[in-house]
């Protein structure tokens, strides 16, 4: 497993200290053990889009499986103290961690899925203190491996089938947003990695040129291209920007004639500054004039999906797009406003209550329940999707009301195919999902969006895509706020 591979020891402590001070209230009260349910949830898409590409599941699913206090974690939680200098937590609540396992049912969206506002990606049904301690590293992986992971969508998008390659490694945030960014990159859309280790891990195909400082080392730009392609002569890409763009191509067609009949194959030129529209139509007249038209452009320099979509519109002639810093960071939006509420729990008496999180802004009042999502389809297109609660009955006229206008409204036609998206990953602490591969995961990506309106794909004002609550759940979420919010007095209005 890729995690534990670069960190060897427990994650357990990858979280807030809140998490542990509230635990240890659930324990000191008596409620950990209380049965509750959580879903982890976006409100908005990012970069201001149509869709959002789910992923992170296998790191969650991993760190899960890996969740337990060892002795050098509770060593360290009985070094806390409190503002009086007094042990934070209890002997006795030590020991409780030290013996504690897993035992949540978790539900999630698989990787590569389309999901859409305040429709759950994860669902997690167990223990209060349980299902509380793992929020904060379920939104760490969660949140930006699915930001990522759409950010490589739309650029895959904007290529119109082109060969896109990440390497964005040196601008990553830290060692684990290389390699968990490379790896959310792929399955959204990138076709390779210049990261080895991610490549070594997660099996994701690597590619790379060579850097400005190759040619900087030799006397000459073409003694530079000539040695690299001597070591590399089925492989070569010359990065010809290093003195003069348009000289450098010419320098890399003579050193490419001058190899070919020891067996040369010309794979390319990179081209990594300057105007790439002109120079690359200018690249492409002289390699094609010198009878290497199959002879790929590559460009690099702060590629994003505009950049990339306003250069294809010029006639820019590249067909392999190397995207590093606006990838690995989602330079334009650098995190996913995930969050992770308390939806339901059981009192003393065993009955489910109902909760939400109540907010002046409806998009931050929660849903209600235990929450699941039903996606309706026809004809390989998406329709609509709706978020329903598991526990109470649905109408057998099935109808969608928008989150935030209840205005506005879907009626579904009865015998309307449907799915739903959450499934099974945990069940009682044990893993009953069998994990895919990446590659079918990057498959299923691509799946999802083509059965996905092109209105919706687009990047400026896309199209809303119609997801919204049940009838029954939109109702008694109403009903809930107006009852919480007649509790206030005249003054707290």
């Amino acid at each position: 497993m890729a995690l534990q591979q670069i960190y060897r020891t427990s994650l357990t402590l990858l979280t807030d200290l809140y998490q542990l001070t509230m635990a240890y209230g659930y324990w000191k009260n008596g409620m950990s053990e209380r049965e509750a349910v959580f879903h982890l949830y976006f409100r908005k898409h990012p970069f201001e889009g149509g869709y959002t590409v789910a992923a992170g599941l296998e790191h969650a699913v991993e760190y899960l499986q890996q969740l337990k206090f060892t002795e050098e974690d509770c060593s360290y939680l009985r070094s806390l103290k409190g503002s009086q200098n007094q042990p934070l937590f209890e002997e006795a609540f030590l020991d409780y961690l030290r013996h504690l396992e897993f035992t949540c049912d978790v539900d999630a969206v698989p990787e590569g899925t389309l999901v859409f506002p305040s429709e759950p990606l994860v669902r997690v049904r167990g223990p209060l203190l349980q299902a509380q301690l793992i929020e904060t590293p379920l939104l760490n992986i969660i949140n930006f491996e699915t930001l990522i992971a759409t950010k490589a969508a739309r650029i895959k998008e904007a290529t119109k089938g082109d060969q896109v390659i990440e390497f964005g490694m040196r601008r990553a945030q830290g060692i684990d947003g290389a390699l968990s960014a490379a790896r959310a990159a792929y399955l959204g859309g990138a076709d390779a990695t210049s990261n080895l280790l991610a490549g070594q891990l997660y099996n994701i195909p690597v590619r790379g040129t060579h850097a400005h400082s190759w040619v900087q080392a030799f006397d000459s730009e073409a003694e530079a291209f000539e040695a690299y392609g001597a070591a590399f002569p089925k492989d070569s890409v010359f990065l010809v920007d290093t003195y003069d763009t348009l000289e450098g191509v010419k320098q890399a067609i003579e050193v490419a004639k001058k190899l070919q009949p020891r067996g040369f194959v010309f794979g390319g030129i990179r081209l990594d500054s300057g105007d790439l529209t002109y120079l690359s139509q200018q690249a492409r007249i002289l390699l094609d004039e010198a009878g290497f038209n199959s002879t790929s452009i590559v460009a690099s320099n702060d590629l994003d999906e505009h950049l990339i979509t306003h250069l294809k519109q010029e006639g820019a002639q590249i067909n392999v797009w190397g995207v590093g810093t606006k990838m690995i960071t989602a330079y334009d939006q650098p995190a996913l406003g995930g969050v992770y509420k308390l939806a339901a729990i059981k009192n003393k008496a065993g009955e489910w209550e109902y909760k939400i999180k109540l907010s002046e802004q409806l998009v931050k009042t929660s849903n209600p329940g235990m929450l699941q999502v039903r996606r309706y389809f026809s004809q390989g297109r998406y329709l609509a999707d709706m978020i329903y609660n598991e526990l109470e009955p649905i109408p057998e006229q099935e109808q969608l009301v928008h989150p935030l206008d209840s205005t506005r409204r879907k009626i579904i036609e009865p015998g309307t195919k449907s799915k739903e998206l959450l499934v099974p990953i945990f069940r009682e602490g044990t893993l009953v999902y069998e994990l895919p591969s990446l590659a079918s995961i990057k498959m299923h990506t691509k799946q999802e969006l083509s059965q996905l309106h092109e209105s919706i794909r687009r990047y400026v004002n896309p199209h809303n895509y119609p997801a919204g609550l049940e009838e029954n759940l939109h109702q008694q979420k109403m009903d809930m706020i107006l009852k919480l919010r007649s509790t206030k007095s005249v003054g707290e209005v």
